[in-house]
């Protein structure tokens, strides 16, 4: 099993978001994953930066770490071929550590040039069409295609890296999990139990990798990272075609203030004893994850950083979770 973390491009500016992953890669994490959103969740999270010019200064700051999107959605803000010229050459600048994480986005995000919002049948079809334009660009040939979503004439992709980057699939849904075991080179998924995984497994994901999320807030007091949790990501308590098909950060401030009092789940990972930590990730594993990233929610990455490196991970390390972290 490998543990990474997670950047949060709503949270944070670019800037310390590359500065956060060479400390993430100090700190002995194994892998690095960042959002890739036009807007934030709501508004008071304050960010929302272009993630490929931020992955270019994680590649410069950073030496061993794989690094990749959860997720980009290459099939209305950014088209398939730009999203396939985009992953190549942040594959080119990091041989052999990006992965490409895909995904049929948020409305939240895709909205933005004004075109309809289509249902997820739909979207699903316009993503399986996006991924062949990409694998096909990436044999650096020549290539056109006129497909039912996409149009591609006449187009090449000159820089290439010696070796492609894979390709993972996020799912929160069975369909969309057996869609990435038949398609891609892995899993991506927020979903926790094992349904998810089993899916994928079934449907031609055996021996691909599965990568799940845990999101965490890691404070001095539970008390403490429970403000920071509502402050911070009070959408947690969201679900469902909420999160797909609101279309700006103030629908989702809206959706919260009928709610009340911001949400924490009974369950979330908050505080500073690192044996709630450790119990999370023992049970992603259980539930067939073999790679696991936490999403330390608010301002205090640091601080989150500074205990993984010297309290979390060498319980990791004792209970042979992980091998060692430095």
């Amino acid at each position: 099993m490998e543990l990474g973390y997670f950047l949060s491009s709503e949270e944070q500016k670019p800037n310390q978001l590359i500065s956060h992953a060479q400390t993430a890669e100090r700190s002995g994490f194994k892998f690095i994953v960042i959002s890739d959103h036009f807007h934030p969740w709501v508004s008071q999270q304050g960010e929302s930066s272009f993630v490929w010019s931020v992955l270019g200064g994680i590649a410069e700051a950073t030496e061993r770490v794989s690094v990749g999107t959860a997720v980009t959605c290459p099939i209305m803000r950014f088209h398939p071929a730009l999203a396939a010229q985009a992953a190549a050459t942040v594959a080119d600048m990091m041989p052999g550590r990006f992965f490409l994480g895909l995904g049929t986005g948020e409305y939240l995000n895709e909205h933005i040039f004004g075109y309809p919002w289509p249902g997820y049948d739909i979207r699903r079809e316009m993503l399986i069409e996006a991924i062949h334009i990409i694998r096909e660009l990436w044999k650096g040939d020549e290539y056109s295609f006129y497909g039912t979503y996409f149009t591609v004439h006449d187009a090449r992709i000159y820089t290439l890296p010696d070796n492609l980057p894979p390709i993972y699939l996020a799912a929160s849904g069975p369909e969309t999990a057996t869609l990435a075991g038949q398609l891609s080179d892995g899993l991506i998924s927020t979903t926790p139990g094992d349904e998810i995984v089993n899916t994928f497994k079934d449907n031609g994901g055996s021996g691909k990798p599965c990568f799940g999320q845990i999101k965490v807030c890691w404070a001095n007091s539970v008390e403490e990272a429970k403000r920071t949790m509502q402050k911070a990501w009070p959408v947690s308590a969201l679900s469902g075609r909420l999160h797909v098909d609101l279309p700006t950060p103030k629908h989702f401030e809206d959706a919260v203030e009928l709610m009340g009092e911001p949400e924490v789940p009974e369950d979330s990972i908050i505080g500073p004893d690192p044996d709630v930590y450790f119990r999370a990730i023992q049970s992603m594993q259980a539930n067939g994850y073999d790679h696991i990233y936490l999403h330390q929610v608010g301002p205090d990455q640091q601080g989150f950083l500074e205990f993984y490196k010297k309290s979390l991970a060498p319980l990791l390390e004792q209970e042979n979770l992980i091998t060692d972290s430095a």
